[in-house]
């Protein structure tokens, strides 16, 4: 059986996790949202995928999120030449032993920065996905564990750019957030203006890597109840029902709110999930899964209205229990 957290190791997390935001946001100057679902993909153990134009710190605040963990980051440029060993490494011949060895490539970290990750062809992109979701990958038919934590953060640029690839469904649903990046606000702006005026600020490392497993190790012991996993079913059973849906929301989908919503309550200061811990993060892990039919797939806000819908529809509703 799970241990019940504590309240002091929540109030312990928060802390340090409000650390983490205040070193990140001295560097990327933008919305608190963003920095914050970046946290909740951290503490869940899952991915993010990043999309803006180019131009909008998408990158910056990527490399000031992997300085401020305290861990090991490796980036990957990703070209329309870049091939999958280019990602996950490969045996190279030694002449003068005359044996093979393992050149690892860039994918053994435990932050990996997949900038404009669809900006090379689906084979190589294919590369990532049992790195996603197995923690692990196979090269030559040797399969070689990853580093914990591992977390891919990967940058997007809209897909009507020259030189940009659609991912794959199958990879699209191992990103547990999507986290649009669109133009500050003049405020904003002139903040940047100013803190990068001289000399660009760098992020400091404010973890470590045992505190941050700690920390996944909190998130994954917070307290959900039944109706809890009810109401995340009905939210992403009304996505497959959809009238502008053609493909809805996966039970990959469904397990990805409710850890999202657990990393959220710690964020929170909170042991337990709410119904708006699930609301407040539904958008942001369903909308980028849904597949929509052919005559909405043009509307840029379809997909996050179609989650919006559900949310609205969709009743909380707690379970009367026995005394």
């Amino acid at each position: 059986m799970t241990q019940a957290v504590a309240i002091e190791e929540i109030a312990a997390a928060k802390e340090r996790l409000d650390a983490l935001r205040r070193e990140i946001t001295r560097v990327y100057i933008g919305p608190s949202r963003t920095v914050d679902l970046m946290l909740t993909a951290l503490l869940a153990q899952g991915h993010v995928l990043l999309e803006g134009v180019p131009g909008v710190a998408k990158t910056t605040l990527v490399k000031a999120y992997a300085s401020a963990l305290g861990a090991s980051v490796r980036r990957i440029q990703f070209t329309p030449d870049l091939l999958p060993a280019d990602i996950t490494g490969t045996y190279v011949l030694s002449p003068k032993e005359g044996t093979f060895s393992l050149r690892p490539g860039p994918i053994f970290a435990n932050v990996v920065l997949a900038d404009e990750i669809n900006r090379a062809p689906a084979k190589t992109q294919s590369a990532l996905l049992e790195a996603m979701q197995e923690r692990q990958v196979t090269i030559e038919g040797d399969r070689f564990e990853l580093p914990a934590p591992f977390m891919v953060l990967a940058t997007q640029n809209p897909i009507d750019l020259e030189g940009t690839y659609p991912l794959p469904e199958a990879q699209i649903d191992r990103f547990l957030v999507r986290v649009a990046i669109g133009y500050p606000n003049a405020k904003d702006e002139v903040a940047m203006l100013r803190a990068h005026n001289a000399e660009p600020p760098r992020a400091r490392s404010v973890l470590s890597v045992e505190e941050l497993l700690s920390l996944q190790s909190i998130a994954r012991r917070i307290h959900v109840e039944d109706d809890i996993y009810e109401y995340a079913v009905g939210l992403t059973t009304f996505t497959r029902s959809h009238a502008r849906v053609l493909l809805g929301a996966s039970p990959r989908a469904t397990l990805g709110l409710v850890q999202a919503a657990k990393s959220a309550a710690v964020i929170a200061g909170r042991p337990f999930v709410t119904p708006d811990d699930v609301r407040g993060v539904a958008t942001s892990v369903l909308s980028h899964r849904l597949v929509l039919v052919p005559e909405a797939e043009g509307d840029a806000r379809a997909r996050d209205a179609v989650v919006e819908d559900a949310v609205q529809r969709v009743a909380y509703r707690r379970a009367v229990r026995p005394v």
